[in-house]
């Protein structure tokens, strides 16, 4: 069996598809391009595809990633070709390695995230990040299955920085391509770095705490984009390439990059405690 891991984007309108929608666009897409899928055992047989950290439906993403198991191998670029043909424009197969290392999910630790927020001047977002980033705790409510819930939003949050829109755009990476905006007008843009915890903190939960520590509230509800995910590197303060070891694991990869055919790797973005 072979294990092939995937990055994928969501942009433009689909940015409000549902997990659930994603995964019958790909299981189409895994039928149309006819790969070899593995299935599990049992009376309802169906494709292995393992998911990882999939984002909140509404927000896009640059950074999605998933694992599919093969019962015949191929190649990872061709395969990522066939894939992308096969889904809907918006939903982008961008990257693929051959899994040849463990723990994935183990490594998606930490996220970078871009806010965008029209009708806030990028002078009251620096006040509003720089009063987030001062505080010792920032407590916040969401409402979950069991009622109420009050956690800490601070302590999972390693960066946030505001900019000018045309600002941000320039420091994107262009391997994961630009942030997907609904409009180029000015605005205020938050760069937002997090660390996955339990529970987990959300772009919206950074939002509530940036109203109750500095009373900001934007006009209409931010545009929320994740640019990368990975692990997150104490030393340099960035998120790097999760699909990295694979690709270092990979005995035939200095051959692959001399021939260019080796896959881009996923930006290494810095975050600001």
């Amino acid at each position: 069996m072979q294990r092939i891991r995937l990055r994928y984007t969501k942009r433009g309108r689909l940015r409000f598809t549902s997990h659930r929608d994603f995964q019958r666009a790909f299981e189409r897409a895994l039928r149309r391009a006819e790969v070899p899928m593995a299935y599990s055992a049992g009376f309802t047989p169906h494709p292995k595809v393992s998911y990882a950290n999939a984002a909140p439906t509404g927000t896009g993403s640059e950074a999605e990633y998933l694992e599919i198991a093969l019962t015949a191998p191929r190649d990872p670029a061709k395969l990522m070709a066939l894939l992308d043909e096969s889904m809907p424009t918006g939903l982008d197969i961008v990257d693929a390695v051959e899994a040849r290392t463990s723990g994935l999910a183990d490594r998606l630790a930490a996220s970078v995230w871009e806010l965008r927020l029209d009708g806030v001047s990028v002078e009251e977002a620096a006040r509003a990040a720089e009063a987030f980033r001062a505080a010792e705790t920032v407590e916040v409510q969401r409402k979950t299955k069991s009622g109420i819930r009050t956690f800490d939003a601070r302590e999972a949050v390693v960066g946030l920085e505001a900019h000018e829109s045309h600002e941000a755009h320039k420091a994107s990476d262009v391997s994961a391509g630009p942030a997907d905006r609904p409009s180029e007008a000015a605005c205020a843009i938050l760069r937002l770095v997090v660390r996955h915890v339990t529970p987990a903190v959300r772009p919206d939960d950074v939002l509530s705490g940036l109203r109750a520590v500095a009373d900001l509230a934007p006009p209409v509800p931010a545009a929320v984009t994740r640019l990368a995910q990975g692990p997150f590197d104490e030393e340099t303060g960035t998120v790097t390439d999760p699909l990295a070891l694979d690709r270092e694991a990979d005995p035939t990869a200095p051959q692959k990059a001399a021939t260019g055919t080796a896959t881009a790797t996923a930006p290494a973005v810095e975050g600001s405690a």
